[in-house]
């Protein structure tokens, strides 16, 4: 077994992102590794934890912890149970370690920013596939991190980008 990875993977738990996490798990994640899931939750959004810990991100989370009640309301965020039993089961069967941090912001730099923070070795994104005008208007995530992150960055097409 080689030297064990960090490997970053941008989730909101959509469609989109579910994609990038089987993708990561199916294609890059070895025994040993750390998966940490990283959530962008917007600057506006004001809940608890936010005070504690916007300007830096939360603590590392344990992915079994996404599961306790509380925590996501704490947090902002609404996990897909689809996403939390594909990572507890890469988990258990790679011996992988998984979890997650939460940032708070433009996702496009906080991603970045995680990048050196995180010291990951790799970065995997997912795309939702926005045609050319909705990509100038609103920007595209993944564009940004691949032409800014430190580290490789994987861009996982969703489902909306793989249809005709």
């Amino acid at each position: 077994m080689g030297e064990r990875r960090r490997v970053g993977v941008g989730m909101d738990f959509s469609a989109t992102s579910r994609a990038a996490v089987r993708w990561a798990v199916e294609n890059l994640v070895q025994d040993g590794d750390t998966i940490i899931a990283i959530h962008v939750n917007s600057s506006k959004a004001e809940t608890p934890q936010k005070k504690l810990w916007g300007d830096t991100g939360s603590p590392l989370i344990p992915m079994e912890e996404l599961r306790e009640m509380n925590l996501p309301k704490l947090y902002g965020i609404n996990p897909d149970p689809e996403i939390l039993d594909l990572l507890d089961s890469t988990s258990r069967t790679m011996k992988v370690k998984v979890v997650c941090k939460i940032y708070w912001g433009d996702p496009r730099e906080k991603l970045c920013d995680a990048v050196e923070d995180l010291k990951l070795d790799c970065l995997v994104v997912g795309s939702r596939g926005l045609g050319v005008l909705k990509r100038l208007l609103l920007g595209s995530v993944s564009k940004y991190v691949v032409t800014n992150a430190t580290c490789p960055v994987t861009v996982v097409k969703g489902p909306a980008a793989l249809k005709p």
